[in-house]
């Protein structure tokens, strides 16, 4: 009895010592199966942005705009891709390849969190599930679209020399899968992030199983056709010093949309809304504003 009592005084002490959530927590299903961890923060009435997060990261990478002067005005949700971060982390490769399941992961998102048109903002591989969306369910129920460091063709002159920092990301030996994950990490940025962020990045990029990782690679993309017919408002944002996608992937797409904009950052990597959040918020805000104005388009 004394034992059990220790335990339940043991329990009662952690509940208590537990911080508040800054954010409300959301559990979505998606129609094939997969459990997602979201969050939504802000302003519940605010003007609605989804941010989507990169390879092998989390919605924690969205920490800079979500804990900004951005919460007093917009509604915004995070949330951690499949074989993500508190997401499920299914082994089926076949779960990573189709656009079916990204798209309705998204629209999932969207019809759970009760969403009626945001803006998207899409880093790195998330400007692919963005491709993936528009491809199975249009743009009809978006405000605009914000590819951030992404690609939107494939095309071997759009990519760095830092996509060979991939291949031992999907190692199954552990030494290998961190040492490749360090690296990986560190050629994100060209002003790299401090310890404290470093260590919260690695341990969330260290959640994806490395066969998760290796089953995301190789899909195709071309979507030079539906970019063209695309009309809706849409901002591109790049760091020039990107290793990973360079500059050329980012004056593809917004040549190809009419109307984009393109906004380059000098001396930037691979994550401008962390490198130069000032800059990234303040661009946002304008964009997404200006985006609902015209609701009326798609």
């Amino acid at each position: 009895m004394r034992l059990a009592a220790l335990f339940t005084a043991l329990a009662a002490t952690t509940a208590a010592a537990q911080p508040a959530l800054k954010y409300k927590p959301l559990m979505v299903k998606t129609p094939d199966g997969v459990t997602i961890a979201a969050q939504e923060w802000g302003n519940p009435s605010g003007p609605e942005i989804l941010f989507i997060h990169g390879f092998s990261q989390a919605g924690l990478s969205w920490a800079r705009q979500v804990n900004s002067d951005l919460a007093k005005e917009f509604r915004m949700i995070t949330y951690d891709l499949r074989g993500h971060g508190n997401s499920d982390k299914p082994l089926e490769p076949q779960k990573y390849k189709e656009s079916k399941y990204w798209a309705d992961e998204v629209q999932a998102i969207i019809d759970a969190a009760g969403l009626k048109r945001p803006v998207l903002v899409g880093w790195s591989y998330g400007g692919r599930v963005i491709a993936d969306y528009l491809s199975v369910h249009g743009s009809a129920r978006l405000a605009g679209i914000n590819y951030v460091d992404a690609v939107s063709k494939s095309d071997p002159t759009h990519f760095g020399e830092g996509v060979k920092t991939l291949a031992p990301m999907a190692s199954e030996d552990l030494a290998t899968n961190i040492a490749g994950t360090r690296q990986f990490l560190h050629t994100c940025f060209e002003k790299q992030p401090s310890a404290d962020d470093f260590e919260t990045m690695l341990a969330f990029n260290m959640m994806v199983p490395p066969q998760v990782r290796a089953a995301m690679g190789g899909r195709q993309l071309n979507q030079e056709e539906r970019l063209k017919s695309l009309k809706l408002p849409v901002l591109v944002t790049h760091g020039d010093k990107d290793r990973l996608v360079l500059v050329a992937a980012a004056k593809y797409t917004a040549e190809t949309i009419a109307g984009a904009k393109l906004s380059v950052y000098p001396g930037i990597g691979h994550a401008p809304f962390y490198e130069d959040a000032a800059r990234f918020n303040a661009e946002l805000a304008a964009f997404v504003r200006e985006a609902n104005k015209g609701r009326s388009r798609h």
